[in-house]
């Protein structure tokens, strides 16, 4: 394979699902008039864009991403990687378990919208980014009153930074206060947090981040180590642990990379040629977390499936 990829030099490899039958032999098939080639499992996707959020951040379009907005995507690792551990929990120790991490969810998402998204993105700096907020607010009349109170106050005396966090506090308040009977009204503030912050996930991708079922067959995956077309950087692993850590505008790009091959000079060994780059410490989390435990896992369902049919035999040979 490492030799096909060197003579074919292809510029991006997608890894696309398991077929009924050979790809490779998918016109014989075709002609035959039987509709055999199909897809049959492929892995488990969430596709997400950062050119979704382009409602929520104010810094920067398309396909940039700055550090103010990249925050966004480490808050939709920190739930996919959560929630799918949750499903895991689920299964084995009760649903019950749900509740809690509900709770948590909230909390974590509050915590990182209150602490980076507002005062980043300053979203409740100026009258033309605090009416999409206050737009969700089912209550015309709550809604009137602090777009009053804000308007009226535009012109205090306080910071860029201390405006957005004063102006949340006095949602928070006016939301969650005693005198709201209505619930919604008081979920109101879950809400706003939630659509500002929670994945959104490419529903080419997956149908639900609740049921994580994956919806299309066809929707491919981009190998690991490619280079994206637009930013010329390559793609790495990261690390759910520590994606708080990670940062982008860090993360090496095509000419990066020669050139520091050049600098360093060909190594004998070619295992070994990416430690001195860059990119070495995220071939090497790569290798350790998941190829690794992946060839174990394999080695494990091999010798579970062959140690099976063998019981077996000896339980035939027995009668």
């Amino acid at each position: 394979m490492e030799n096909s990829i060197k003579e074919k030099c292809p510029f991006k490899i997608d890894i696309g699902p398991v077929y009924s039958v050979d790809p490779a032999k998918r016109h014989a098939y075709a002609q035959s008039g039987d509709n055999v080639f199909t897809p049959v499992e492929r892995e488990l996707v969430f596709d997400v864009d950062i050119t979704d959020y382009d409602d929520v951040r104010y810094c920067c379009t398309g396909a940039d991403v700055f550090l103010e907005c990249w925050p966004l995507m480490t808050i939709a690792i920190k739930v996919i990687d959560t929630a799918l551990r949750v499903v895991d929990m689920v299964c084995t120790a009760g649903a019950m378990k749900i509740v809690t991490e509900r709770r948590s969810y909230t909390e974590v998402l509050e915590g990182f919208f209150e602490a980076k998204l507002l005062p980043n993105q300053n979203l409740l700096s100026c009258q033309e980014r605090y009416e999409k907020i206050l737009e969700m607010i089912p209550d015309a009349s709550v809604a009137s009153e602090l777009r009053g109170r804000w308007q009226e106050n535009k012109r205090a005396s306080m910071s860029k930074d201390d405006i957005n966090h004063v102006r949340w506090e006095q949602l928070k308040f006016v939301l969650q206060s005693g005198k709201q009977k209505t619930r919604g009204l008081r979920r109101c503030v879950e809400e706003v947090v939630f659509s500002f912050t929670y994945p959104r996930l490419d529903m080419e991708g997956c149908n639900s981040i609740t049921l994580f079922v994956s919806k299309h067959m066809n929707h491919l995956l981009k190998a690991p180590f490619c280079v994206h077309p637009k930013t010329g950087r390559v793609c790495v692993p990261i690390d759910p642990n520590n994606c708080d850590e990670f940062d982008p505008t860090t993360v090496p790009t095509l000419s990066q990379l020669l050139e520091e091959l050049n600098r360093g000079g060909l190594r004998q060994d070619a295992k070994n040629e990416w430690d001195g780059t860059s990119l070495g410490e995220s071939v090497k989390f790569f290798r350790t977390s998941f190829l690794q435990p992946l060839l174990k896992s394999c080695k494990e369902e091999i010798e579970s499936s062959y140690n099976a049919k063998l019981q077996q035999s000896k339980n035939t040979l027995s009668w």
